[in-house]
């Protein structure tokens, strides 16, 4: 019956994150010992005085449907964050609550990107952004970077790559699947070029924010020049370990955030009352409560970058955010390993999975065909035991 399929789905990639996990998953199911570093979440619980905001939230007989944009406490305490962390301001009227940063990115892209729209998104981005500018009719163009100038778009490329068809550009700061920062310098060459574009509009998807081991997180939309072309997107899900809460939310001029509300409305309507509860006290408190978490990633990519440059063949830099870290494996192109031959990225992802039984994603999924992501956000114990099996394997 795959006859009677939309074009659409036919043609839409699946998620290479999630490919990962479901066939690491069946490998467990058959009593096999897998490793998961292929999904991006945190392996830390809740913090304690976010599950009493949501306990009290069930025992307060929050049950009814929510706003389409998401309760006001949550939008007033989204203001708040977004002036004490980002130095950005909006009005309650430019706030849009979703179900996860996901479905924010993709009311995004309904109702800004119209067939042929050329979208610019630096390589290596996340899994979803082609995807989801592919089912709104939207063109990807990649502008490619690499590990010597650590996965960072520069102003002159931007520049390059755009013409009368582009639209929007897409980007993460900290990035999945890099880890890479963009400082103020950064972003002010890359502000310095689409200022002289009036229509052209900028995605800062800043999930990772607080996952930042440089500090001072900068927010490209706290540039006069552009913040009126700027959609931030964020949530809970990475620095709050709430990734099953589905809660993300975008700043965005009235305009836009009253479009994504109509298109939210005619989807799915408001998100999870009982999340959006626990995320209002999750936002009201400094960003200190969750320093631990910080504090614990950071040593854990010190641990996973000193294990894996041991490995010859791995290529590393050093990742300044997020939990990833990115290697270029392109050494191993070519050349068989216990009787395989690998030839990309995807064989060795592959390959390591089933022979070492350690999951990783290729970087094929993030548009870099030399790299693989592995997430540091398990234990110690896992990181380590994960690599010493690859080197075993490799060796």
């Amino acid at each position: 019956m795959h006859q009677y399929l939309s074009n659409r789905v036919k043609n839409l990639a699946t998620s290479q994150t999630l490919a990962m996990a479901a066939k690491a998953r069946e490998l467990r199911s058959q009593g096999k010992d897998v490793i998961g570093l292929s999904l991006g979440e945190p392996d830390f619980n809740i913090p304690d005085f976010i599950k009493e905001a949501a306990k009290n939230a069930i025992d307060e007989n929050y049950n009814s449907y929510t706003p389409v944009d998401g309760y006001g406490e949550l939008k007033e305490a989204i203001i708040t964050k977004f002036k004490r962390d980002n130095n950005l301001e909006y009005s309650a009227s430019e706030i849009v609550v979703s179900t996860g940063a996901k479905q924010a990115l993709y009311n995004i892209a309904s109702v800004l990107i119209n067939p042929g729209d050329e979208v610019i998104l630096p390589c290596p981005y996340w899994v979803s952004y082609s995807d989801i500018i592919k089912l709104k009719g939207g063109i990807p163009v990649e502008i490619k970077t690499s590990i010597e100038n650590n996965f960072k778009m520069t102003g002159e490329q931007l520049k390059n790559s755009i013409n009368e068809k582009t639209k929007m550009v897409w980007f993460s700061s900290p990035c999945n699947p890099s880890g890479s920062v963009y400082n103020e310098k950064e972003l002010k060459e890359i502000v310095d070029v689409l200022k002289s574009y009036k229509n052209i509009f900028v995605v800062s998807d800043e999930i990772y924010e607080h996952i930042n081991y440089k500090g001072g997180h900068l927010s490209i939309g706290s540039f006069d020049a552009i913040k009126e072309r700027t959609i931030t997107v964020n949530g809970v899900s990475k620095a709050f370990a709430m990734t099953g809460w589905r809660i993300g939310y975008i700043g965005a001029p009235e305009w836009i955030a009253r479009a994504c509300n109509k298109v939210q409305g005619q989807v799915t309507s408001g998100a999870n009352c009982i999340a959006q509860r626990a995320v209002i006290t999750a936002l009201n408190e400094n960003p200190d409560k969750i320093e631990y978490m910080v504090d614990e990633f950071k040593s854990r990519r010190d641990l996973i970058l000193n294990l894996l440059n041991d490995i010859e063949g791995f290529e590393c830099n050093v990742p300044d955010g997020a939990f990833y870290v990115f290697p270029d494996i392109s050494y191993f192109f070519g050349k068989e390993i216990s009787g395989i031959k690998i030839n990309n990225a995807s064989d060795m992802s592959m390959f390591l999975l089933e022979n070492a039984l350690v999951a990783t994603v290729t970087g094929d999924a993030f548009g870099n065909s030399n790299c693989i992501r592995i997430s540091y956000a398990a234990s110690k114990e896992k990181i380590t035991e994960a690599v010493s099996r690859i080197k075993k394997l490799l060796k």
